[in-house]
């Protein structure tokens, strides 16, 4: 367990870097939409504003949970947005607060009192997400009846809080995720696997708190909103074994698994419980639409015509950059299908990146994967593309992601640095950190997936 300091609000800390080459102007609007978009990502404000306690118990939203003489409340939890959740849960309630523990991820800063506070790592697990994720089920299995655990997992947890089945080692599991994180699956097939080779995923930390009851507040990181995908520890899966195997089989990624992994999917332990008779609730602090409808509203401040595009795109970040940026253009130089001065929006999907053979993670991330395949298609254009994750960790590096516009191609090349190669090799990073696009945040406490901003600017002339 690991102490932190006090956390700040997170924004977009090299916006004046940011603007002062390429579309100036237009980068300038580009930021400040994507960083109200970012401010609107806060679940510790959400959480402010949905608990608070009463006379008998606690209230949340709106729902009273009666708390007798020897009723005790529990703050368990782990993931990117975990953070600023109990940080509020703490102010709230105060002393009625018994125990709990949070996983965080290395580099977020925050101080917690009655909670413990544990550090571990994403995207792969670590050594150290064992230990939260033991600690959880110790805390788990000590609650009673009449106890209240209100639950703040949130993405990023899998790897934050890894438990893998005794039969299975810690090696191996974190072989499976770096497996799984370099096929280029979508996040919910991703998650049908992981769910099904763990002692706590798949609700099984939700069956040790059981009878106690459970509340649930999240903030949604995922196309959809699917709940077993956001805060899986703590809500019915509905994914079964056969997905999992399925998955595998259709990636080919079956026989590539350690025979720990295989035998254990074939085993009864992996189908996740029956929570039909435990008392689960679960609210969503903060959802992509939210967060869109702020950016919306913000865009319009500036005098641009806001359209969310999507808050379910998903799939590989070079086609989701190329796809922004050909509606842009198409709009920017034939006014096909929307008028200059629009602006298209999202947040709430997610782009991966296929990596043949072993994963690698620390050289670029999808964001800045979809920044280059944007800039390459938006040479000379009056359009500023702005792709970012909000947990302010792209790929698991230090960017959050980055912007291109009509001028990124030209600058690349002017400095000798091919965007292309560097697409193709999963090499995002280094030219962009070159041309000074690379978007930083540090950790946001919050995360609500891929948010992208496209400013579409008048052609000269």
């Amino acid at each position: 367990m690991e102490p932190a300091a006090q956390t700040s609000a997170a924004r977009i800390s090299n916006a004046d870097e940011l603007c002062s080459h390429g579309l100036m102007a237009l980068r300038q609007d580009a930021l400040g939409i994507a960083g109200a978009g970012l401010t609107a990502c806060d679940g510790g404000r959400a959480a402010s504003l949905a608990v608070s306690t009463t006379a008998g118990g606690i209230s949340i939203f709106g729902r009273e949970y009666r708390l007798g003489p020897e009723a005790r409340v529990f703050v368990l939890g782990a993931g990117k947005a975990s953070l600023p959740i109990a940080t509020s849960l703490e102010e709230i309630l105060g002393d009625r607060i018994d125990g709990g523990a949070v996983i965080l991820r290395r580099g977020e800063t925050g101080r917690l009192g009655r909670i413990e506070t544990f550090i571990a790592d994403h995207p792969l697990p670590s050594e150290a997400s064992l230990e939260g994720a033991r600690r959880l089920v110790e805390l788990a299995d000590a609650v009673g009846p009449e106890d209240l655990v209100i639950a703040c997992f949130t993405g990023g947890s899998s790897a934050l809080a890894c438990l893998p089945p005794e039969s299975v080692s810690f090696e191996e599991k974190r072989g499976l995720h770096e497996m799984l994180l370099g096929s280029g699956m979508p996040i919910a097939e991703v998650n049908s696997v992981r769910k099904h080779v763990s002692m706590i995923k798949g609700g099984r930390l939700a069956e040790r708190i059981a009878p106690a009851r459970i509340v649930n507040l999240t903030v949604s990181d995922v196309a959809g909103d699917a709940l077993d995908v956001i805060t899986d520890p703590t809500v019915a899966d509905t994914s079964t074994v056969a997905d999992a195997v399925s998955v595998l089989k259709d990636y080919e990624l079956w026989d590539q698994l350690p025979a720990s992994v295989a035998s254990h999917l074939l085993s009864p332990g992996a189908e996740s419980p029956d929570l039909s008779e435990v008392d689960v609730t679960t609210d969503l602090l903060v959802t992509g639409i939210g967060v869109c409808q702020t950016m919306v509203e913000e865009a319009r401040s500036r005098g641009y015509v806001p359209v969310i595009l999507t808050t379910t795109l998903e799939g590989e970040a070079r086609e989701m950059g190329r796809f922004i940026a050909d509606i842009a253009l198409s709009s920017s130089t034939d006014s096909y299908p929307f008028e200059p001065g629009t602006v298209l929006l999202g947040c709430g999907g997610e782009s991966s990146v296929a990596i043949a053979g072993k994963g690698e993670f620390g050289n670029g991330g999808p964001g800045q994967e979809a920044a280059i395949a944007a800039a390459l298609e938006l040479d000379g254009a009056p359009v500023v593309t702005l792709f970012m994750d909000t947990d302010g960790s792209d790929g698991g590096t230090d960017a959050a992601g980055a912007i291109a516009d009509g001028y990124s191609a030209g600058r690349a090349s002017a400095a000798g640095l091919d965007l292309r190669k560097a697409l193709m090799r999963h090499g995002s990073r280094e030219p962009l950190e070159a041309l000074g696009d690379l978007i930083l945040t540090g950790a946001t406490g919050t995360n609500v997936n891929d948010l992208f901003v496209a400013v579409i600017g008048e052609p000269a002339g």
